[in-house]
């Protein structure tokens, strides 16, 4: 290949090398396939992108014209995660990724679980989900938890789905303001601290959401399709 290349232009061996890693380099870029976020939380989707940067392009689906409130009528986190991106890849014809995640709390045998984000009874209202959380937790000794997410991948290549989880506790107040939805008020065992204090890289290695992913890219690459 080095004299290959030598030919052309005379080049030194620096050179070539070089202009063989910017060739490979170009190569990885054209190759890296585009995924359509079947999600409107841009708290989630910039989540998604940083996990998966450098493998997939993530697109919002809202840049391509997809504003819908998909309705999420499963009965698990599988369920919903399928919904969402058979949705997505109906609508447009493109690889679709969506997540479908929630909190699972011992105390209150697995809830808010697939009803986390509208526990108190509205989507998306964080601070009233976390205010209602708290208040079934009152005098509750027994506050392990944990966050699940449930990841399907939906294109014309196929169906891929995959899961993760993390462990921790339900604190007694808000702790941090970082992340979104739970955080503050998640403890993890493994970073001993909550997600509302953890920085997002902290939060990315050992999240629900990496895992699942992870977890997602590992059969896709086994797949031989991506």
């Amino acid at each position: 290949m080095y004299s290959a290349l030598n030919r052309i232009g005379c080049l030194n061996k620096k050179q070539v090398f070089i202009r063989l890693a910017f060739f490979v380099c170009a190569c990885y870029t054209v190759r890296m396939e585009k995924l359509i976020v079947a999600s409107k939380n841009k708290s989630k989707i910039a989540e998604v992108a940083a996990i998966l940067n450098g493998i997939f392009e993530i697109v919002p689906m809202s840049e391509i014209g997809v504003d819908a409130d998909i309705e999420e009528t499963g009965n698990t986190f599988e369920e919903n995660a399928l919904i969402k991106a058979r949705y997505v890849f109906e609508k447009t014809g493109l690889a679709a990724l969506s997540d479908d995640s929630g909190l699972a709390v011992d105390a209150l045998g697995g809830a808010p679980g697939v009803y986390s984000a509208r526990y108190c009874g509205r989507h998306g209202d964080d601070e009233a989900n976390n205010s209602l959380l708290l208040k079934n937790l009152e005098n509750v000794e027994n506050r392990s938890a944990r966050f699940i997410s449930a990841v399907a991948l939906v294109s014309k290549k196929g169906e891929w789905i995959a899961t993760g989880s993390v462990e921790g506790n339900i604190l007694r107040e808000l702790c941090g303001s970082g992340g979104f939805g739970y955080d503050p008020l998640f403890y993890s065992v493994e970073l001993s601290k909550s997600f509302g204090v953890a920085s997002p890289e902290e939060k990315n290695s050992v999240s629900h959401r990496a895992r699942a992913l992870h977890a997602l890219v590992k059969k896709l690459r086994a797949s031989g399709k991506f």
